[in-house]
């Protein structure tokens, strides 16, 4: 059972049948199902009308508990953006009803972002459709398959989020 990945090797290997590809066939299916599943998360996400980088913002927000609130710095980070693409984020997200900023009762010029009621109940609808599709998604692995891979692929993003 070949895949497309398969087949990319296969025609480096003619090219070039001195390297050795087997490093590709790992990254590069990495790759393709990062673009695949991001694309699926996006349409799942479509009756919610929410777009899966706001997704990203609502759920750093709510997986932290109560209050709901975080220091935008602290949201950058946790989403790997600049404190600009931060702050464009939160802009769209508050025109939308669905988080408000407050100021840091421990630094006046810092500014937190709180969900609102409204961004409540969009984050806990949307979390539970993310689950739903990940979990259609890894159906053709057993048990011990997504355990494996779950333990392989954490080692690996350790290993390359050190570099």
């Amino acid at each position: 059972m070949g895949d497309q990945v398969d087949q990319l090797l296969e025609d480096w290997n003619a090219e070039r049948p001195e390297l050795d590809y087997s490093p590709l066939g790992v990254v590069v299916r990495i790759q393709l199902l990062g673009k695949l599943l991001q694309r699926s998360a996006e349409v799942a996400l479509r009756p919610l009308k929410l777009k899966l980088w706001e997704y990203d913002v609502l759920s750093a927000l709510r997986r932290k508990g109560k209050p709901f609130e975080q220091p935008a710095t602290e949201l950058a980070r946790l989403t790997m953006l600049t404190s600009g693409a931060m702050t464009t984020r939160v802009d769209r997200l508050e025109a939308k009803g669905l988080v408000e900023r407050t100021t840091d009762p421990e630094d006046r010029r810092g500014v937190n972002v709180k969900l609102t009621k409204n961004g409540l109940g969009v984050i806990d609808q949307a979390i539970q459709t993310r689950l739903e599709i990940a979990e259609a998604q890894l159906k053709s692995l057993s048990e011990r398959e997504s355990k494996s891979l779950t333990e392989g692929l954490r080692k690996l993003l350790v290993s390359v989020s050190e570099k």
